[in-house]
C-alpha cells in the first residue's frame, strides 16, 4: 500500500503533493516542489499526516512506495532526515524556535532533504515566529519546511506569506469509515464511529477501538437532558471540567515522569558519590522551568478535550436543528434519535441556534486566558434558559 492511501478522502491534494515529490526528485526541483509549505484544514481533516506523507515521499527512491526502509522509518518517527515538532504548550517559545532552526541548518544524513515539519504552527507568536522567518524564507538548498494549521488566517502574515498554502477539507465520514474497515474495524463500528467523529480520522480511530472513549462521548450528548436546574448546570460544568483534567493528567503523566527522571539523571542522579541534596540544589531552577512547561502543556491537553467534549455537544443541536427543519440529512447521532426528537419537540430552531451559537463562544474562549469551569457554567445556564 502507497503511503498516500493513508490521507483519507484528499484526492487533490495528494495530486498536489505527489507532482511535488517527482519535481523534487529533478535536479533543480521542477516548479511542483517549494521549499515552505503550509498545509491547512479543519482538525481531522489530515493535515499533520499529510506533511507526514510528503516528508515520506521525500525520502523515498520511489516517490513513496510505502513499504522501504525510508518510508517505514519516516512513518514511526524514526527517520534521520525527518524532524516532527508537535507544540506541548499554549505557544511555541523562543528557545524550540531556536533549536528548529539549529535543526534545520544540519545537512541530511541518508537522503537529499532535511525535513521540518511544525504541527500546530498557529502556536507562534511574534517573537518565536520572527526567530524562524530568516531560515523560512532562505533555508539551506536541502531543507524543506512543512507547516500544519488549522486556517491560513490563525497564522502570523509574516510566516504564510513564505510557505505555499494546500488546504485540506474533512473527509466524508464514509470515506473515513472505509479506512477503519481496512484497518481490520468491524463495519458497523467502523461506521458509527466515522459518523460520531464527523469525518475527524483520528477521533474516529479512538472511538472504534477504545470503549473508553465511546463512555465519555456518550456522556457528553447526555447533557442537554440533563440541564433542569441551576444546581444542575453547575454540577454538569463540574463533571466535564474534572473528566478533561483527569483524563489529560493520565494523558501527560508517564511524560512528565520520563522528563523529570532525564533532567536529575543529566544532573548526576544514580551516580557515584552524588548526594541526593545535591542533585536537588544544583537542578532547583532547571526543575523549576521543567515544571511550568509540563504545567502548559497539561493546561492546554485539558483544554483539547474540553473542546473536543463540546463538538460532540454541538454534534447534538446540530442534529435536533436537522429534525426541527425537516432537512434530508442523515443524523449524527442516529442512535440518540429518540432523545434528539424530544428535544427538537420541546423547542425551536431559532432557540436551537442560539444554543449552538453558545457553544461555538464556548469553543473561542478555551484559547483565552478565561477559566475553564467558568465558561462551561456560563455556557451550561444559556443553554438551559434558551
Amino acid at each position: 500500500m502507497s503511503v498516500w492511501d493513508r490521507l483519507v478522502g484528499q484526492p487533490d491534494t495528494v495530486h498536489l503533493l505527489q507532482r511535488a515529490v517527482a519535481d523534487a526528485a529533478e535536479v533543480p526541483p521542477g516548479p511542483g516542489m517549494t521549499h515552505a509549505w503550509l498545509l491547512t484544514g479543519p482538525p481531522g481533516a489530515g493535515r499533520s499526516t499529510a506533511a507526514l506523507l510528503l516528508a515520506a515521499g521525500l525520502q523515498c527512491g520511489e516517490g513513496g512506495c510505502g513499504t522501504c526502509a525510508a518510508c517505514r522509518d519516516v512513518l514511526r518517527d524514526a527517520h534521520d532526515d525527518v524532524v516532527r515538532f508537535e507544540p506541548q504548550q499554549l505557544q511555541i517559545t523562543r528557545d524550540e524556535a531556536a533549536q528548529l532552526i539549529h535543526l534545520a541548518a544540519r545537512k541530511p544524513v541518508r537522503g537529499r532533504w532535511s525535513v521540518i515539519i511544525v504541527e500546530d504552527a498557529d502556536r507562534l507568536n511574534e517573537v518565536s515566529g520572527n526567530m524562524l522567518l530568516k531560515s523560512i524564507e532562505e533555508p539551506t538548498p536541502h531543507t524543506i519546511w512543512l507547516l500544519s494549521a488549522p486556517s491560513v488566517e490563525d497564522v502570523l502574515p509574516t510566516i504564510r506569506s513564505r510557505c505555499r498554502v494546500q488546504v485540506l477539507r474533512t473527509p466524508h465520514w464514509q470515506d473515513v469509515a472505509t479506512l477503519l474497515e481496512r484497518e481490520g474495524v468491524e463495519r458497523s463500528m467502523a461506521a458509527h464511529a466515522a459518523r460520531a467523529a464527523q469525518g475527524h480520522v483520528g477521533r474516529a480511530r479512538a472511538l472504534a477501538t477504545d470503549e473508553e472513549a465511546r463512555r465519555h462521548r456518550h456522556e457528553i450528548l447526555r447533557i442537554p437532558m440533563q440541564l433542569a436546574d441551576l444546581p444542575a448546570c453547575f454540577a454538569v460544568a463540574a463533571d466535564i471540567t474534572e473528566a478533561a483534567t483527569e483524563e489529560a493528567g493520565r494523558a501527560t503523566a508517564t511524560l512528565d515522569e520520563r522528563e523529570r527522571a532525564d533532567l536529575l539523571q543529566a544532573y548526576g542522579e544514580g551516580a557515584t558519590g552524588v548526594t541526593k541534596a545535591r542533585i536537588e540544589r544544583l537542578a532547583r531552577g532547571a526543575v523549576k522551568e521543567l515544571e511550568a512547561r509540563q504545567k502548559s502543556r497539561r493546561t492546554r491537553a485539558v483544554r483539547d478535550r474540553l473542546d473536543r467534549a463540546l463538538v460532540d455537544l454541538l454534534s447534538f443541536y446540530r442534529d435536533v436543528l436537522m429534525l426541527q427543519l425537516d432537512a434530508d440529512l442523515d443524523l449524527i447521532n442516529e442512535e440518540l434519535r429518540p432523545q434528539i426528537a424530544q428535544v427538537a419537540a420541546s423547542s425551536t430552531p431559532s432557540r436551537t441556534r442560539v444554543r449552538m451559537d453558545a457553544i461555538e463562544r464556548a469553543r473561542r474562549l478555551f484559547d483565552s486566558n478565561a477559566q475553564p469551569q467558568l465558561v462551561l457554567e456560563a455556557l451550561a445556564v444559556e443553554l438551559a434558559r434558551a
